[in-house]
């Protein structure tokens, strides 16, 4: 359920937040749930305690119950969740009138992703985006290549050449190359690689491809300036170890765990 939407149509709802965490919690605090008249929106971390949140939240939109700014939930044998930690939560009654100020306060940082290369393991990835915390810019050289829906957090760009969109890319971009031809893959690497000598805003670079692929690239990377130091950093194959997949789909998930992993590394 689209959490805005339904507060929009139906006028009011309880805001349930993760306000602080001792110890082990199945969220993190921020995240947050809408306990709608009808239905809910978003998670806390489900099991006993979502469920405990959201009946003491409908008793708040019943009238039945005083909100309390603050409840306290031991995660332990009362609860019937092993975590072992305390989560405080914070309730909140809220109305449409507040839709602004919320969109606000609960929009979540996204980490910028280029993804160049509209073909078949390009478009499981923007598929896999949806709901994932990145911004997702899909770039293609080729008209039509893009479906005409994609998810909220992906923008489709077409650009020829391709590789002319580089300097344009939001700062702290991840980049995946995966075009439909190995020139062009050439091209676009080579300038986020110039980027990344200049501004030093690029910090993952991944190309698709074989070891040989990136053993050809490599050397005619060298002819054009290029040093081992930076091309170290290019990350080829794509994708986190362990998954040995050659499918389409399979390749998109290992991809996207990998630019989970770099969103979340230590600066």
């Amino acid at each position: 359920m689209d959490a805005f939407a339904a507060l929009a149509s139906q006028g009011r709802a309880v805001l349930v937040t993760v306000a602080v965490v001792e110890g082990s919690g199945p969220r993190e605090p921020g995240a947050w749930m809408l306990v709608l008249p009808q239905g809910e929106a978003g998670t806390i971390g489900g099991g006993r305690l979502e469920f405990d949140a959201i009946a003491l939240a409908r008793e708040m939109l019943a009238g039945r119950q005083s909100a309390p700014r603050r409840q306290r939930y031991a995660l332990g044998p009362s609860l019937g969740q092993c975590c072992g930690g305390v989560v405080h939560l914070d309730f909140e009654s809220v109305d449409a009138a507040d839709l602004p100020a919320l969109r606000q306060r609960l929009a979540r940082p996204l980490t910028p992703v280029a993804l160049f290369g509209g073909g078949h393991v390009g478009s499981a990835i923007a598929r896999l985006c949806e709901g994932l915390p990145l911004q997702l810019t899909w770039i293609d050289s080729r008209d039509g290549v893009f479906p005409r829906q994609v998810p909220d957090n992906v923008a489709c760009e077409h650009s020829d050449p391709v590789h002319g969109a580089v300097p344009q890319l939001a700062p702290g971009s991840l980049v995946l190359i995966m075009s439909f031809s190995h020139a062009e893959d050439l091209d676009i690497l080579a300038a986020c690689l110039q980027r990344r000598r200049a501004r030093a805003d690029l910090p993952f670079i991944g190309l698709i491809g074989s070891k040989t692929k990136w053993a050809t690239f490599r050397h005619r990377l060298e002819h054009r300036g290029f040093d081992a130091a930076e091309l170290d950093a290019v990350h080829c194959p794509i994708g986190i170890a362990g998954i040995t997949g050659k499918q389409p789909a399979v390749i998109a998930v290992a991809a996207v765990a990998q630019l989970l992993q770099a969103a979340s590394a230590p600066d």
